[in-house]
């Protein structure tokens, strides 16, 4: 028996959630998956950008992340963009499902990563930012920039 993998590593991450949404809780969701799937997402092949959760019946599901077939798999490889199952308790999703249905807010997957050999998806409890919201956030980016570049300067 070979002994587990330690620790976390990062294969994907949803950077354009953070421009679009303010995350305002976050929750880690183990994922179903199959074989060929967990092997190409540890080739690094899988897209979040545009991918978001569902809540059905008590179950979540993540829809439209593009996970690549593996090249070395034939007949095993699965559609790239078909609805995955996330692993939750049920008193969690039931919480999101209130959340979301009461508040408007969106579930939005942030990451994926590998912790202890095992696929986990950190998911988002997302608020939708106006354009002001965004060139605010783009200014403030800006202004912490040219901070740093002034105190690199003078040192």
């Amino acid at each position: 028996m070979s002994p587990k993998a330690t620790g976390i590593k990062v294969a994907a991450q949803n950077r354009k959630a953070f421009h679009d949404y303010f995350v305002l809780e976050r929750f880690e969701a183990g994922i179903e998956l199959c074989g060929t799937e967990v092997k190409s997402i540890r080739a690094g092949t899988l897209n979040l950008k545009d991918s978001y959760c569902t809540i059905k019946d008590g179950e979540i599901f993540v829809r439209s992340m593009h996970i690549s077939p593996y090249e070395k798999g034939n007949i095993f490889n699965r559609d790239p963009l078909r609805p995955r199952r996330l692993l939750m308790h049920k008193r969690e999703i039931k919480k999101l499902s209130e959340k979301v249905q009461q508040d408007g807010l969106t579930l939005i997957p942030l990451s994926v990563y590998f912790k202890d050999s095992r696929v986990k998806l950190e998911v988002g409890l997302c608020q939708g930012k106006k354009m002001h919201d965004k060139r605010e956030s783009e200014a403030k980016r800006g202004a912490v920039r040219e901070m740093e570049r002034a105190i690199k300067e003078r040192s």
